[in-house]
């Protein structure tokens, strides 16, 4: 468990585990002989993906960003990614239970980003696992899913988040909103259309859950995407954009796939490379 102050706001990253992901898919158009230098694939050429969620405590409320994989996979699923279902434990394990969450955000409705936003009842139908919580999430995500491509079907599963638009727990983000004092959206485009990232301001100090446009400290350079990127030109410009931001400022930048370094300062070297400095 990795925890830090900024200004008046404590952070905490909890995990729902690990699951493997092709190298390949990982990082798209970049060799497997450069890739593998920062990520060591296994035979089957699989590396492990983490999957970070972020609690920020601000003194008012306790805000959970992204809930994991969850536990609803279907068999061909797991079969793929296993079903590591570690968050809840692990919020327990430091005494947080589901009722103690007064907000829960997600950057985008793909499954390893919102799964445990909600549980299955006795009777199975999906309900929200953070009961008292108020749930945010892009429109244009929700607006997508209903009508995904071919391509990233697989990439959602409905009782993730309908059953909380339907109840009207999950407000929709046009992209720009202050949800509490000190924590606000920015849409960045690239990996998905709409994507939003997770600004935290406290203290003159800044942090950024920057979700998969930046998914691991070993994708901070500006052409390592991913092949899972639908816009990747868009991922880079986007890239470009952060970094404005975020190196003059020195933002804490929090990876929400890296298993190893779930945050960091990214800054820019004397060679003009981008590197990450461990928080």
């Amino acid at each position: 468990m990795h925890r830090t102050t900024l200004g008046d706001f404590e952070l905490t990253v909890f995990s729902d585990g690990t699951y493997p992901l092709d190298g390949g898919a990982f990082f798209g158009v970049i060799p497997k002989t450069m890739w593998s230098k920062k990520m060591q694939p296994d035979e089957r050429n699989l590396v492990t993906s983490g999957l970070n969620s972020l609690l920020i405590r601000t003194g008012k409320q306790t805000v959970l960003v992204e809930t994991g994989m969850g536990n609803k996979l279907s068999e061909r699923m797991v079969k793929i990614y296993g079903q590591p279902a570690q968050l809840l434990s692990s919020l327990a394990a430091s005494g947080i239970a589901p009722e103690d969450i007064d907000i829960v955000i997600n950057t985008h409705l793909h499954f390893d980003h919102c799964g445990w936003n909600t549980v299955r009842d006795q009777s199975g139908k999906a309900v929200a696992t953070f009961p008292r919580a108020k749930y945010y999430a892009p429109e244009g995500e929700w607006l997508y899913a209903r009508r995904p491509s071919e391509r990233d079907a697989i990439s959602y599963i409905p009782d993730n988040y309908d059953p909380l638009v339907s109840s009207g727990q999950m407000t929709l983000l046009k992209g720009g909103e202050e949800i509490v004092p000190g924590i606000s959206v920015e849409t960045f485009r690239g990996h998905t259309a709409s994507m939003q990232a997770i600004i935290v301001c406290s203290g003159e100090k800044t942090a950024c859950y920057i979700s998969d446009l930046i998914p691991t400290s070993a994708h901070i350079d500006l052409a390592w995407g991913m092949g899972f990127d639908l816009y990747p030109l868009e991922t880079i410009a986007s890239k470009k954009r952060y970094y404005a931001h975020s190196v003059p400022g020195k933002w804490l930048t929090v990876f929400t796939h890296d298993p190893h370094m779930p945050w960091a300062y990214v800054e820019k070297a004397e060679t003009g490379k981008m590197v990450a400095r461990p928080a």
